[in-house]
């Protein structure tokens, strides 16, 4: 764990928030959102990670080891052949 660092609880309307130096906002990713949760005593706060972040160099990663097949067979019949356009 890095060297803790006091800050106040200030009021922000009707709630109160804290103030978060920039080196550590920097450092732990957080950005935009974040996920809180209480633990006993301590609050975690986290950035929310992103629905599909990374899945394009995942694909490509697959792309590159062949393995972006489908898992199953397809079974096509006459009228997909004649009637759709592959």
């Amino acid at each position: 764990m890095g060297k803790a660092i006091k800050t106040r609880i200030v009021k922000i309307g009707n709630s109160q928030g804290l103030r978060i130096p920039k080196n550590l906002l920097e450092q732990s990713g957080i950005n935009l959102e974040v996920e809180i949760e209480v633990h006993g005593n301590h609050l975690i706060i986290r950035p929310v990670e992103q629905a599909r972040a990374n899945w394009d160099k995942a694909f490509a990663a697959m792309a590159q080891k062949h393995d972006d097949v489908l898992l199953d067979d397809t079974n096509t019949t006459e009228w997909d052949q004649l009637e759709w356009e592959w």
